[in-house]
């Protein structure tokens, strides 16, 4: 007869030979924690009398947008259906009518990338893979949403689930890449146990139950005879083995959140360049978003479809009139820049219309007309806004850095050169930049980081301001700028698909996300 501890005993009593069973199972049989039954297995499993097998399984689970999903037919299914029932072509100004919605950008999205329709001229056509999409009724994505829709997500037998309802798993995920808001995929470790021959041997000598005492108390430690009762109790094997290798449950300490904590590296990185910190409403005019970068009003950038308007109050104050009317001439017929303008008539109510900016740049041209005298180097983070549908690489807020240098030595090697020692700071091994086109900068370059395992990935846009930004300001000498997404950082630094994950409340995630190497 074997003395073994309470937890071994109880696991090894709850194991059958030729049976394999799991942390579940045996957490109900027990009554312990699956911590505690992990840790007992652990130490059986070093003892070569049970054998543990892990297998991952994916669990599927419907948010409330997947949820509301009539009949798991997609938007762009029943967009399809209607143009299909408009004779197969549509322009597209047509389409929120049709669907009696205002935003059809997504439908429009999904149709054009899974190859249902195309996009020329603004009219939408079904395509050969549309018609099929038709007659097949249902897609891959489209059957696992409604499957779910039926409350079939036990995740641990939703592979043998998923085929015996006919669905093609892997298609399925390959069509929601990109949908979380419908859709969300975790993978979960399921462990089991079972005897090996020796466990079976042993249990087959038979087992019991050991009292085990945990830590010697103050009576056991005023006993005259302490250290022979000590041996006799560790030779009967009543004191509990302590291993300090055992896994322990895990302890989550409080800690910033890891996108603020990339905002305060990249905050300390220009510091540490001798950069100043400015910043800008997040409400500002048209005038300091728009026309001072030389903008023209008619761009389709300020669209409503692309920019959020404020609806109350709708207008703003602009500076003084003296820099409103160096602007306006700029635009009109290039002012004092020597470039021959837009050739239109500014429109000062246009300039006086407040938005949820676009980007910082705004923080950078105020800066810059607050004080345009060189040597200077200013940065900005902040929020911004644009009328995005929000995907795994879009948001409709999201935060920008954005930069300028002052500087009657400035070139674009100095910019690049800035560029480079920045972005290595938050991590990149190597820096390369091209040519481009920007539409307030002269020369452009886009800047892209080699990360790891990432390869090149493109960080932001650069260049030099063009004369019809910086001469209407009383600036006379060359100003370097740059402007890039924070979160773009943060996705890399995290090994992130999905930029959403950076907002959603994911306590695992968040957790477990290292705030640093």
């Amino acid at each position: 007869m074997i003395r073994l501890p309470e937890l071994e005993y109880r696991i090894l009593a709850a194991l059958e030979p030729g049976k394999v069973v799991s942390v579940a199972e045996l957490v109900e049989a027990t009554g312990k924690d699956q911590s505690l039954i992990m840790a007992g297995a652990t130490l059986l499993a070093k003892r070569g009398l049970v054998v543990v097998t892990e297998e991952a399984n994916e669990e599927f689970t419907l948010t409330q947008e997947g949820a509301e999903v009539e009949g798991g037919r997609l938007p762009e299914r029943i967009a399809l259906e209607k143009i299909d029932k408009s004779g197969g072509t549509l322009a597209f100004a047509e389409l929120p009518t049709l669907l009696n919605k205002k935003d059809v950008r997504a439908e429009v999205k999904w149709l054009t990338k899974k190859g249902w329709c195309s996009r020329d001229s603004g009219v939408l056509a079904i395509t050969d893979a549309g018609r099929a999409a038709l007659r097949e009724r249902d897609s891959a994505d489209e059957r696992l949403i409604w499957y779910l829709c039926q409350g079939g997500y036990p995740f641990q037998q939703m592979d043998h689930a998923l085929q015996h309802a006919g669905i093609d798993v892997a298609a399925a995920r390959a069509l929601l890449k990109g949908r979380d808001n419908l859709v969300k995929v975790k993978t979960r470790i399921n462990r089991r146990l079972s005897l090996t021959e020796a466990g079976v041997a042993l249990k087959a000598g038979g087992i019991k139950r050991a009292a085990e005492i945990n830590q010697l108390t103050p009576e056991m430690l005023a006993t005259p005879r302490l250290v022979q009762i000590t041996n006799d109790m560790i030779a009967m094997g009543l004191f509990r083995r302590y291993d300090p290798n055992l896994p322990t449950a895990p302890k989550y300490p409080g800690k910033e959140h890891p996108l603020q904590r990339v905002i305060q590296e990249i905050r300390q990185a220009f510091f540490e360049m001798g950069f100043e910190e400015v910043a800008s409403p997040t409400v500002d005019t048209a005038f300091w978003v728009f026309d001072a970068l030389f903008q023209p009003q008619d761009h389709p950038a300020r669209e409503m479809q692309d920019t959020f308007y404020m609806a109350e109050p709708k207008c703003g104050r602009l500076p003084d009139d003296k820099l409103v009317q160096a602007i306006a001439r700029t635009h009109e017929n290039g002012g004092d820049t020597g470039s021959t303008g837009w050739r239109y008539k500014w429109d000062i109510e246009k300039a006086r219309q407040l938005v949820l900016r676009t980007h910082t740049t705004s923080a950078s041209i105020r800066a810059l007309a607050a004080n345009p005298n060189p040597p200077r180097k200013v940065f900005c983070i902040g929020k911004t806004f644009r009328r995005e549908n929000t995907d795994q690489t879009h948001l409709a807020e999201f935060m920008q850095i954005d930069g300028i240098i002052i500087d009657e030595q400035a070139t674009l090697a100095t910019l690049f050169g800035t560029l480079e020692a920045f972005y290595k700071k938050m991590g990149a091994e190597e820096v390369r930049f091209r040519p481009s086109f920007f539409p307030y900068t002269e020369p452009s370059a886009e800047v892209f980081a080699k990360m790891g395992s990432l390869g090149w990935v493109e960080m932001c846009g650069s260049g030099i301001f063009r004369p019809e930004v910086t001469r209407p300001l009383g600036c006379k000498v060359p100003v370097l700028a740059w402007g890039g997404g924070v979160e773009r950082i943060a996705m890399l630094r995290f090994g992130l698909e999905d930029i959403r994950k950076l907002y959603m409340a994911d306590i695992d995630w968040l957790r477990q996300a290292r705030l640093s190497g």
